[in-house]
């Protein structure tokens, strides 16, 4: 089964799936935010392009663990993406995952893969939701 993870900020949203085994996570793509509803549309058309069996939202808390405003929001995000869903007739589960780190380690990645500057601009979100993925199922290989 594969699985999506999201990393949601104000103005983009990360997309990356893993393959089918669940044990690699690839960066996928940047939703350049406009409204929920578009954002939720192209967020159920990858799940179904990926046969996703599973979403990973990343949960930014803060370094002591405690949910901050932004944290509040991509909660009530996921919430409201696991709804809009559910009327698409897509029955998923919609988790939370904290990201704490994942866009400064992206951008280490990007920077030892020996990525533009440009480049990694591009696609630092979608860099950053495979590194929650991949820290997702490194957790669930592990236990």
């Amino acid at each position: 089964m594969k699985l999506l993870a999201l990393d949601v900020g104000d103005r983009r949203v990360g997309v990356a799936v893993s393959d089918p085994t669940g044990l690699i996570a690839t960066p996928l793509d940047v939703i350049h935010r406009s409204s929920k509803k578009k954002d939720f549309a192209r967020i159920a058309r990858l799940v179904r392009e990926h046969s996703a069996g599973l979403i990973v939202v990343g949960h930014p808390l803060n370094a002591d663990g405690s949910a901050g405003p932004q944290a509040q929001r991509v909660e009530r995000y996921a919430v409201a993406l696991s709804e809009a869903l559910r009327l698409e007739g897509l029955s998923l589960p919609v988790i939370m995952w904290d990201e704490y780190g994942s866009t400064q380690k992206a951008q280490a990645l990007m920077i030892g893969a020996g990525r533009r500057v440009k480049d990694r601009r591009l696609r630092r979100d979608a860099a950053a939701a495979a590194v929650i993925l991949q820290d997702y199922l490194d957790e669930q290989q592990s236990s």
